[in-house]
């Protein structure tokens, strides 16, 4: 009984270690609503905690009383019938009572706790639209005409609303450090939530509904900035790449129609807008991204080569197909690419 009771409380411990830890944890979250689920959370723990250890304890003093009440001989009376009736019922009681109390107190927390965070704490003072892809997260600006992939900016201590929605399957929109919950993007229908960072730093976000292949990399990375720092990257973002004056820039640019990267790829003032180059992430800014795929990979020369090449090396699954190139084409794509960092 206790080695059973010592390994099941290291199990627990070591769950809890690693789920309470990492840039996806729920606890010490950097927002009202983060801060309401997380306590919600913790009395959660506690109450379930307390009476598991009732349960335990109870369970425990019945088995030694039936031991004892077995045993025969001079030395061992006859159980009191009555006696044990009495404890019986008591129990029932306790135990039909305490369990019901429990759920109605955490359903009455529960709801005051969801109410409390669908309310944003300020009214917004920024509004970004997320659709989800398979495998990617698409991010609209809609005020400022912006369009940018899986790097969601905002500006530090602000208030941010969200409308979430789908392209093709049920993913679900989760910060868990700035928004108050999971929200699902169904496709055809407009969800809302909100965010907010308390403090500057960069946050890392994740599909929370299994969508398909490559859903354990469908992650996003937000960056919270300074709202000075916010409003001179969104003016940098509003403004159309230069065509470029480097021989090898060019032909990169040429490659990029060439090969039909303009199919499913779009960038500003570059390609038809709205008409091809909305299947895959918007290419912009994609020199500036630190990372590939939706945080499958970090962007650097080498990677994104890579990733041209066979994408599906870093993430098997993706609709990307594989292109062949040679290498003198790839060098000149990939530095084309690499230039376009606002």
């Amino acid at each position: 009984m206790s080695r059973a009771i010592l390994r099941a409380t290291a199990l627990a411990a070591c769950a809890l270690s690693v789920a309470c830890q990492g840039p996806q944890s729920m606890l010490g979250t950097n927002n009202p609503g983060g801060q309401s689920v997380e306590g919600l959370w913790w009395i959660a723990l506690a109450s379930t905690g307390f009476l598991s250890t009732v349960v335990i304890l109870a369970l425990g003093y019945a088995v030694v009383r039936a031991r004892r009440a077995g045993r025969s001989g001079p030395d061992h009376p006859a159980p009191d019938v009555d006696g044990i009736q009495r404890e019986s019922s008591v129990i029932l009681i306790a135990g039909a009572l305490g369990p019901a109390l429990f759920l109605i107190g955490f359903l009455t927390l529960s709801v005051d706790t969801g109410q409390e965070i669908s309310r944003p704490p300020s009214p917004p003072t920024l509004t970004v639209e997320v659709v989800g892809h398979m495998f990617w997260w698409e991010i609209r600006y809609p005020e400022a005409g912006v369009v940018t992939a899986n790097e969601l900016h905002i500006p530090a201590g602000e208030t941010v609303a969200v409308q979430v929605t789908s392209a093709d399957v049920i993913h679900s929109f989760w910060i868990p450090q700035l928004s108050p919950g999971k929200i699902d993007m169904v496709p055809g229908r407009t969800n809302l939530t909100w965010m907010l960072a308390d403090e500057p730093g960069t946050y890392r976000g994740q599909c929370t509904e299994f969508c398909g292949t490559q859903h354990a990399l469908m992650s996003m990375r937000v960056v919270a900035s300074p709202p000075e720092d916010f409003e001179r990257w969104l003016d940098r973002r509003t403004q159309a790449p230069e065509v470029p004056s480097d021989l090898e820039l060019r032909r990169g640019l040429s490659l990029f129609s060439q090969y039909g990267c303009d199919a499913c790829h779009r960038i500003r003032d570059v390609t038809l807008l709205d008409l091809i180059g909305t299947a895959g992430p918007d290419l912009t800014d994609v020199g500036a991204r630190s990372t590939l795929g939706a945080l499958a990979v970090e962007n650097t020369p080498e990677t994104l080569g890579r990733w041209i090449l066979n994408p599906h090396v870093y993430k098997p699954g993706v609709r990307m197909p594989p292109t062949d190139l040679s290498e003198e084409d790839l060098a000149a794509l990939v530095a084309y690419l690499r230039s376009l960092d606002p």
